[in-house]
């Protein structure tokens, strides 16, 4: 019985040895693991185009922009924006005896906070702090009379605020769509050519952003042992 129980343990021993000396193979393929144990932040930056429709005094506008972001984490954009708009106003004016529509631009300070930033469709709030210039224009471009009728009066310049807010879709490492709504709050301006005399009003809109969202980016992959 003693000889039987001291084999058995030897038996024991050298089952256990080979468990811890297996290979960290099954089927031939090896395993690992992939994690992040450094909480670093993740940077991004990008060049997005625009395009909403809107209005302005009750009136349809037409819009475009351009902009140029950091975003810190995932989670907020800084950057600088710029758009430009057309306002079909169909105003006529009986002193140069033609329709008046708006046009202009503005460009500023684009701040934006990211929630749900780890998801495939975020939530966010723009919000653009910017100045411009609005003026008054002839519907008819082929008017023989443009350049002597347009003058410095009928430009003035404006301020403008412009909160929002917008759905994000990461479609990949390099590529993010959006939808959103804004309302426009502008400041006074006085044309003599035209009733208008603000731009405020609110736009809904698609865009698309081209760059890199999550670069420093530290996972990697750990062979399980």
């Amino acid at each position: 019985m003693k000889y039987q129980s001291l084999v058995v343990g030897l038996l024991l021993c050298i089952a256990v040895q080979q468990s811890y000396t297996q290979d960290p193979t099954e089927n031939g393929k090896e395993e690992y693991m992939e994690f992040n144990d450094r909480k670093n932040v993740v940077h991004g930056v990008y060049l997005g185009l625009t395009t909403a429709y809107g209005e302005i005094d009750g009136q349809d506008t037409y819009q475009g922009g351009l902009k140029l972001a950091y975003v810190a984490n995932q989670q907020f954009e800084v950057g600088f924006a710029g758009s430009f708009f057309y306002s079909d106003q169909d105003r006529f004016n009986p002193d140069l005896s033609r329709k008046e529509d708006l046009f202009g631009a503005y460009m500023g300070l684009h701040l934006e906070p990211i929630l749900f930033s780890k998801r495939k469709v975020n939530l966010s709030f723009p919000i653009l702090i910017a100045a411009g210039a609005v003026g008054a224009i002839g519907d008819d471009f082929n008017d023989d009379d443009f350049e002597e009728d347009f003058d410095e009066n009928d430009v003035d310049a404006l301020f403008v605020l412009e909160p929002g807010i917008s759905a994000l879709f990461n479609i990949s490492r390099y590529l993010q769509l959006e939808a959103g709504v804004k309302y426009r709050f502008s400041s006074n301006f006085d044309i003599a050519t035209t009733p208008v005399n603000r731009i405020s009003g609110f736009s809904a809109g698609l865009g698309v952003k081209v760059g890199v969202f999550n670069l420093g980016r530290n996972r990697y992959k750990k062979n399980v042992q």
